[in-house]
């Protein structure tokens, strides 16, 4: 894989879009991915970087079923073909909407300017717009032994930390410190002002509400452990055992690192996401010899014995109600595609506004 592969198509974007016509008009897909209509995702800003006006086009499926916006819930592509060649006629209406010019404002900040043609293309298909995108829809499939539920906090844990205008790169690489720091306080509170510190940004708004994530008695402090937890799921979603060694080492005794029931049921409330889990049926499992504690030795040769243990053991669990996402799916318009982004944006926003207790 080409680390470089982002870069060069951003220079190769702005190359021909700024060619004075030397090169035809670019055809893209801003959003990233496939949706089900009722919303749209935010917009990836390489359309944006050359600065230069854009065309809007929407597209819309006027059919009884929609069979054309697929997405990767549903049937298979099979049954997609034969449910489309099962109707007389398959319509689509291609809209092009008027050339939409940037400000000087919007040529500065190609990240507003994508939002504002998104918000005009929202308008004109009727629908509202969310702040998820396609790294959220890749956190939500992830395939990891600990699959995130539909109603998980994380998803909006991700899109508060993208909001502090952090970058995946820098992300990752202070993964192991923010550990390490965690490590060393023992579970002791972090306030906003330490928090802000630690992650070396400016206090705002956006900070706050992520705190507020972990501020789990409206406090004013949080434990960085939770933090670093979330993020090592959001930086690496499939690679399931990492984080949970990761958290074994923040969490577990300096004598042989092993943790106890409660700091298992931490660790993995907030690895999932969700407000209330019930791990003791899990945690007895694994310790076999009843000695109150188990190391992540233990927990790794339980997950290899048992892959589908999250299954068994922890989602029949889980209290829909109590969970962080209180907002029920929004209508499916094909019929078939769950929907996994609020219907509306502000009110999602609200909804998953719940700590990571």
């Amino acid at each position: 894989m080409d680390k470089d592969s982002r870069r060069k198509t951003v220079e190769v974007i702005r190359r021909r879009a700024q060619s004075s016509g030397k090169w035809p008009q670019i055809m893209i897909f801003p959003e990233g991915t496939c949706t089900n209509r009722t919303c749209l995702i935010t917009f990836k800003p390489g359309a944006f970087i050359p600065g230069v006006p854009v065309q809007p086009v929407v597209l819309r499926y006027p059919n009884k079923l929609d069979t054309i916006t697929w997405t990767w819930q549903g049937p298979g592509a099979l049954k997609i073909l034969w449910l489309t060649l099962c109707q007389f006629h398959n319509q689509v209406e291609i809209e092009f909407l008027p050339v939409y010019t940037p400000s000087e404002e919007e040529k500065k900040d190609p990240t507003l300017y994508a939002s504002n043609v998104r918000h005009v293309m929202a308008e004109a298909l009727g629908v509202s717009v969310t702040d998820y995108t396609f790294e959220d829809c890749q956190l939500a499939l992830a395939e990891g032994q600990l699959r995130l539920p539909a109603d998980t906090c994380l998803l909006e844990f991700a899109r508060l930390v993208r909001g502090l205008g952090l970058k995946p790169e820098k992300l990752e690489r202070d993964l192991d410190r923010h550990a390490e720091s965690a490590r060393m306080k023992r579970g002791g509170s972090l306030t906003l002002p330490k928090f802000a510190a630690q992650l070396e940004v400016p206090e705002s708004e956006a900070l706050e509400d992520l705190f507020a994530l972990f501020d789990e008695r409206g406090g004013g402090e949080m434990d960085m452990r939770e933090y670093v937890v979330a993020l090592s799921v959001v930086c690496r979603p499939s690679q399931t055992l990492d984080t949970i060694q990761l958290a074994f080492k923040m969490y577990g005794s300096q004598e042989d690192g092993s943790i106890d029931e409660h700091a298992l049921s931490s660790i993995l409330k907030t690895a999932l996401g969700v407000a209330e889990l019930t791990v003791t049926d899990l945690f007895r499992a694994i310790d076999r010899e009843e000695k109150g504690r188990i190391t992540f030795a233990d927990f790794e040769r339980f997950a290899e014995a048992y892959p589908d243990f999250a299954e068994e053991y922890l989602y029949p669990k889980q209290t829909c109600s109590q969970s962080c996402a209180q907002t029920p799916p929004a209508p499916t318009p094909n019929g078939f595609c769950a929907d996994f982004s609020p219907e509306d944006s502000a009110a999602g926003a609200e909804a998953f506004r719940k700590k990571l207790d």
